[in-house]
């Protein structure tokens, strides 16, 4: 595997990284994630939009740049380096491939421009209370009632869906047959009548996540994507998608930077933390699984390329790239000691509080709670396991 780049991928690299350095909001550079509202997202959206660069994976004639997945992964590789705000990705990264590849050309039409501009801000509506790793079980359902459908239950786990304009469902049409064949691909706008929000905060004490519950809301056949029935098969189109974007390497190198900072600045027993021969292993352990990591996302990248991808590439960057977040966080903690239960900032805080230590340790504790979700969300690790076991292995 040659892993060298060429003169003109490296040109396009050094492209972006002017383009990020005079173009990356500077306000965003100075919010920790968990504070970043939506307008924070859609003012990075807008300016990516404008661009034409803000959906990497969509062919040109739906309004993407056309790049190829070398480019693609520059450009994922230069928003890492600098700590760049990820875009919103249910609407261009899940959504956009589905209504592509599997909607009609008038959802194509009405969809794809306002996904684009961020007319649209997008939810998923998968997971239900029962039917969370075992989505097949799902109950929410969809009766065909002339030219609408009735939608009754209950979805939850719902990212953003206080600040979503519509949701996208997977939804009951049919109880018989294996579950998954009754499976339906339904695109539901939250301002129906009949559908309320309800906030779950989580244990890192931000409120990311809800649940949604649908009762007699009436959506238009015509937001059915797909074959009735045939949702089971977008859903999973849309997984690996999303599954993609987990492993998050540059990301990763960042936070190990900041540990190996923090590692610095603390000490034990009067001496610099990362002169401990123990703590210093666990900080080289994790870069060189990390730099596995990059070379297995490599040859993934160059498997899609040459066409010999097996489509459970997904599923090891999945569950490694996510192990090794979880990891740095838990060492961040590990180096900060007390400090890491200072509170975040942008949490609700009493009027009379007052910081305690440092600086960076601000948010500390908060992203390692927050962290935890990593293993769940995108299918998880455990249910990635036994796939890569089933289908890799033959186990």
């Amino acid at each position: 595997m040659d892993l060298a780049f060429t003169e003109e991928q490296i040109a396009f690299r050094q492209e972006v990284r002017k383009f990020l350095e005079d173009s990356y909001p500077q306000e965003l550079r100075e919010k920790r994630i968990g504070a970043l509202t939506k307008e924070d997202f859609l003012s990075w959206h807008r300016i990516l939009a404008a661009k034409g660069w803000v959906a990497p994976a969509w062919p040109e004639e739906y309004g993407g740049p056309g790049w190829d997945l070398t480019q693609r992964y520059i450009f994922d590789q230069e928003l890492g380096r600098i700590g760049g705000v990820n875009i919103m990705p249910f609407g261009i990264t899940m959504l956009g491939p589905v209504v592509q590849n599997f909607g009609t050309e008038e959802q194509k039409a009405h969809y794809l421009p306002r996904i684009l501009d961020g007319s649209d801000w997008w939810c998923q509506g998968y997971s239900e209370p029962g039917a969370g790793s075992d989505l097949a079980s799902l109950k929410t359902k969809a009766v065909r009632d002339g030219d609408d459908y009735i939608v009754n239950g209950h979805k939850i786990w719902t990212t953003m869906a206080q600040h979503a304009d519509w949701i996208f469902c997977l939804v009951r049409t049919d109880n018989s047959g294996k579950p998954q064949q009754g499976i339906s691909f339904l695109l539901i706008d939250m301002k129906s009548p009949g559908i309320e929000v309800r906030p779950i905060y989580t244990i890192d004490g931000g409120h990311h996540v809800n649940e949604v519950f649908f009762t007699d809301v009436r959506v238009p056949v015509e937001n059915l994507v797909g074959e009735e029935g045939n949702g089971w098969g977008i859903a999973k189109f849309l997984l690996v998608n999303e599954r993609s974007n987990i492993a998050e390497v540059m990301r990763s190198k960042k936070a190990i930077e900041k540990l190996k900072d923090i590692s610095r600045a603390e000490t034990l027993a009067g001496d610099p933390l990362i002169t401990d021969e123990a703590f210093s292993k666990k900080i080289a352990e994790l870069e060189v699984d990390l730099l596995a990591l990059e070379f297995t996302e490599l040859r993934a990248l160059a498997g899609e390329q040459d066409g010999t991808a097996t489509g459970l590439e997904a599923s090891f960057l999945k569950v490694k790239g996510t192990e090794i977040q979880m990891r740095v966080s838990e060492l961040i903690m590990e180096a900060m000691g007390n400090y890491a239960m200072a509170a975040a900032p942008f949490l609700d805080v009493p009027d009379n509080y007052t910081q305690v230590g440092p600086d960076y340790g601000l948010g500390v504790a908060q992203n390692y709670f927050g962290m935890r979700k990593t293993a769940i969300y995108g299918g998880s690790n455990e249910i990635q396991k036994n796939i890569i076991a089933k289908f890799a292995l033959g186990m």
